[in-house]
């Protein structure tokens, strides 16, 4: 029987001090030199967002690899800390560009409230329940230049298409892009050089980034739950890239997007050399650079040069 099939039963696992969480990891194997270290550690971080970087150190769920110290796991938790902190860098620019940009040709094609319209959307596309969440988001903004338009214009709750991009949600910039017509999707795209399906792909799997990356959780060894579509090509495909289920994947679409803004120049040259210095230091397992999809020369691929 499947676990998904497999009865229920009720959680029965007691609440532990953070003295007895140490002492739970070490009975597991773990080797803490400072155990009030280890609780203040713990204290702040907490056990169970600690529990995901034990992964990488365990030879079986529960039973670490001999010799492994809280120091490691600690250091594993703050390199993941300050990548994820770079990864929100890119992500932010990036995310700025795609709303400018697709504001800039939907606007243009379609004019202020094109989006309000179904008919310029394929037609599958539930329209009139996006539509209704991005009024509601217009109705709780704050933002002055929101107040400013319903203060004087009547359209309110719909807003002009680069007013009503500034405040959709990433999650639905990327839908509002998925159901645009192929013309559409195209004409954006080709500013990225990209086919509409990969972009589209790319942004899907961006805003899933995005979402973990606001709730700090572990990107280092994270097997994606939602991939990004790769391109055809041979930089793109193995044995160059390994797969698109880990981060070398997501790196390397990060650093293709910031090579075609050109108003980030230097941000993306000074990221891409201060990503190069995070995974020069990687936590200290013997597979970390397998772990995070890196293959031995993954520098020299022209997409990250």
């Amino acid at each position: 029987m499947s676990q998904a099939n497999s009865p229920r039963r009720r959680y029965s696992k007691p609440w532990l001090s953070h003295a007895d969480q140490v002492q739970r990891l070490q009975q597991r194997g773990l080797v803490v030199a400072d155990t009030a270290a280890a609780q203040q550690f713990l204290r702040h971080v907490g056990y169970y967002r600690l529990s995901g970087y034990c992964l990488a150190f365990e030879s079986a769920r529960h039973c670490f690899i001999p010799g492994t110290t809280f120091e490691q796991i600690a250091a594993a938790y703050q390199f993941d800390l300050i990548l994820r902190d770079l990864v929100t860098e890119a992500l932010e620019v990036i995310e700025l560009d795609l709303r400018s940009g697709i504001a800039h040709h939907f606007g243009r094609r379609h004019g202020p409230f094109g989006h309000t319209d179904e008919a310029n959307f394929f037609d599958k596309f539930d329209h009139s329940r996006w539509l209704e969440r991005l009024r509601d988001e217009a109705g709780r903004s704050s933002e002055l230049f929101v107040e400013h338009f319903k203060n004087n214009y009547s359209d309110f709750p719909d807003l002009p298409i680069w007013i009503a991009t500034e405040i959709m949600s990433f999650g639905g910039l990327s839908t509002f892009f998925k159901w645009m017509t192929r013309n559409d999707q195209q004409a954006i795209a080709g500013q990225y050089n990209l086919q509409s399906r990969i972009l589209q792909s790319w942004m899907h799997h961006l805003v899933y980034i995005r979402n973990l990356c606001a709730h700090h959780s572990r990107l280092w060894d994270r097997v994606w739950a939602i991939k990004p579509t790769l391109p055809r090509g041979k930089n793109w495909q193995p044995p160059a890239v390994r797969s698109n289920r880990h981060l070398l994947a997501t790196l390397l679409l990060l650093r293709y997007c910031l090579k075609r803004i050109p108003t980030v120049a230097r941000f993306a040259h000074n990221w891409k050399s201060r990503v190069e210095a995070r995974l020069a230091q990687p936590p200290h397992v013997a597979n970390a650079d397998s772990r995070m999809g890196l293959t031995s020369n993954w520098q020299t691929n022209p997409i990250w040069r």
